[in-house]
């Protein structure tokens, strides 16, 4: 009776063990074509002869001839800022202000080169204060800044220099080049999403390039880049870039070669 016991359980014990990895075997087997995707195709884009030029889908924002593109961002008529030698220069005269974009944009990337004269004078923020804004959501909105500003050898509140957004993001380093040389930027733009009520669906992300450093890495904005007080968001849908003119006795900036792509193109997106 042991004997026959003992053979009972051992064959249980085989059968146990058995049904699991005949199981496992009977599963079918995955091709490497199951994990292979074919469509949505991407569109082709011819880049530019170097990463600084437009590529084929590229919106010019100024090309180094006209502001033809730009608005006043007071009232919204013909920009006025100064075009020469290839350059957009912010224009001191008073009453000219900010100039913004007359296309509006969501998800975009930007290139954008600044420079700040050599006859730069002052410090901390009163030199060569200037302004990319991301999205610029109104007349009375603080919108969503990426700081321009020179930081060779000029220090500020680190949340404030080249290369930050604006009273919310240090950034990664600090890789300013010397006033008269010029500086470039290239970013990513991720705009917040808002649901029917107004109420944040999801935050606005940025990444930027600064001198083809890495100094924001998908950094989530906490809302509009306020001066005093606490960022907050406030529905939109599509925004201009705005340029600002930023009203202190610093010497006026300089910009040239800005483009835009806009970043349609997102089959998992669920709008």
């Amino acid at each position: 009776m042991q004997t026959l016991a003992r053979k009972s359980l051992i064959v249980a014990t085989v059968m146990a063990f058995a049904v699991p990895a005949f199981a496992q075997q009977a599963e079918p087997q995955m091709k490497h074509q199951d994990t292979e995707v074919y469509a949505p195709v991407p569109p082709t884009v011819t880049p530019g002869k170097t990463d600084a030029d437009p590529p084929s889908d590229a919106i010019i924002l100024f090309d180094g001839k006209n502001q033809d593109e730009w608005v006043s961002a007071q009232d919204h008529t013909p920009a006025r800022w100064i075009v020469a030698d290839g350059t957009l220069t912010v224009s001191k005269e008073h009453g000219v202000g900010n100039i913004e974009t007359k296309k509006t944009f969501r998800d975009y990337q930007l290139h954008i080169e600044w420079k700040i004269p050599t006859t730069i004078t002052g410090s901390d923020q009163a030199r060569g204060n200037s302004g990319v804004f991301l999205a610029s959501t109104g007349p009375g909105d603080a919108g969503y800044e990426l700081q321009v500003l020179d930081n060779y050898n000029n220090k500020t509140y680190v949340n404030g220099e080249a290369g930050s957004i604006y009273k919310q993001a240090i950034p990664l380093a600090t890789p300013s080049r010397k006033p008269g040389e010029w500086q470039t930027y290239d970013v990513v733009w991720t705009a917040p999403r808002f649901n029917g009520d107004g109420t944040l669906e999801t935050p606005a992300f940025v990444t930027v390039f600064f001198n083809g450093v890495v100094v924001l890495n998908h950094f989530q904005v906490e809302g509009q880049t306020l001066f005093v007080g606490k960022p907050f968001y406030k529905a939109y849908d599509r925004a201009p870039i705005k340029l600002q003119a930023h009203g202190d006795k610093s010497e006026p900036i300089s910009f040239r070669n800005i483009w835009v792509r806009e970043l349609t193109f997102d089959p998992t997106y669920k709008k």
